[in-house]
């Protein structure tokens, strides 16, 4: 359910309406001067019964000029609602004065007959059942106090009135929640998609930098060491800034292992499928980080090398001690020898980002396949990375 201050923005705000609520609007549009024909055809039926007519029309006159009003006054407020609540109870009560007691205790209709309905339909719309219900109640009680004595014909208009305004009231109820909650759902899937760009944009660079930060300064020694394990650390907090944790999740993604499942599920969607265990992968964070680096980094050859209707797969294994990560694709596939003449060019995705990523953690990645059938890197690493001696 939403809260009050939800309820009460979406009922101040006419853009946040509903189709549900403006066709309702436009119902009772139609609604209020058809009933004011209707009263004006009775009063025209019977002008002989009436004590006043005079000041029978001059009710349905000041009716209409609020009927006409509301034709083009399409704002919708409280009070308006009031005042036509009022009106209506106004119009009920002068049925006394225009007609005989004789005539009002046989069952003669109200002076507006159910012209008065129209306020309670519109409580109900623009405040719903809070709105509805009392305004039935209201107008009910009118009605009983005009007849003096409550007829079978009173309590039935009360009993329909009652219903009216809880049913209407709900239903805009619902209408105006379910909208809220599409809207909610609407501004969600923005704010992922532009998370996602964002971890895209910042994988391709900054990631990666840092992640080759920590690399070389672990290769270098002494105070480069120091200056990459400062750029793990900020790596390590970035993905998961990214990946829209909060502030404690994002201390746990640097103190505590990570879930390897959810690290790749970034790369899932469009032309790559991920399929992944039903339970989590648990890996420490640096184990984490240089795996999906790996994978995204083989996922690049792919969309550069393997042709533009190329798909690939992502296969995440548990394997005890280990982890085993297989990216497959139907592409165009490898000549012989291709990997070492890449890396003899200077192009080190292969051997920098995928197979020194998997060597620094202690694993090895695989390459397999032949021109025309496809790529498939296999990359297995241990669990909980190399030793700090080992690297």
């Amino acid at each position: 359910m939403l809260s009050v201050p939800a309820r009460r923005s979406a009922v101040l705000d006419p853009s946040s309406q509903p189709e549900v609520v403006s066709a309702f609007w436009k119902g009772i549009d139609v609604f209020r001067p058809i009933a004011l024909l209707y009263a004006a055809y009775s009063l025209w039926d019977r002008p002989t019964d009436l004590t006043r007519p005079a000041l029978a029309w001059s009710v349905l006159a000041v009716l209409g000029a609020w009927t006409v009003f509301l034709v083009f006054f399409r704002r919708r407020r409280l009070w308006l609602v009031l005042v036509e609540l009022a009106l209506g109870a106004g119009a009920i009560l002068a049925t006394r004065l225009v007609d005989t007691d004789a005539a009002i205790e046989a069952g003669a209709r109200t002076l507006p007959t159910f012209w008065p309905a129209a306020g309670v339909v519109s409580a109900a719309v623009l405040l719903g059942r809070r709105g509805g219900i009392p305004a039935a109640v209201f107008i009910g009680v009118v009605d009983v106090v005009e007849v003096r004595q409550a007829t079978p014909n009173t309590v039935n208009n009360i009993v329909l009135l009652l219903l009216i305004g809880a049913l209407i009231g709900y239903a805009c109820d619902l209408a105006r929640e379910g909208h809220a909650k599409l809207r909610e759902a609407l501004v969600l899937e923005a704010r992922v998609r532009e998370r996602e760009r964002l971890a895209r944009t910042v994988h391709d660079g900054v990631l990666q930098t840092l992640a080759f930060i920590n690399r070389r300064g672990g290769e270098l020694g002494e105070q480069s060491a120091v200056l990459g394990a400062m750029a793990a650390e900020q790596e390590r907090i970035l993905r998961a800034l990214v990946s829209g944790t909060s502030p404690e999740d994002t201390e746990a993604a640097v103190t505590g292992d990570t879930d390897l499942r959810q690290s790749l599920a970034r790369y899932a969607g469009g032309r790559v499928q991920l399929v992944a265990p039903a339970d989590p992968v648990p890996v420490p964070p640096r184990v984490a980080g240089e795996l999906t680096a790996a994978v995204g980094a083989a996922l690049d050859n792919v969309r550069q090398h393997a042709g533009e209707d190329a798909q690939a797969w992502v296969l995440l294994e548990d394997a005890g001690d280990d982890v085993v990560i297989t990216v497959r694709d139907n592409g165009v596939g490898m000549p012989s020898g291709r990997l070492e003449q890449a890396a003899a060019a200077g192009r080190l995705g292969a051997s920098s980002s995928i197979r020194g990523r998997l060597a620094d953690l202690g694993g090895e990645a695989r390459y397999s396949g032949r021109e025309g059938s496809g790529v498939t890197v296999e990359m297995r690493a241990p669990r909980s990375g190399a030793p700090e001696g080992d690297r």
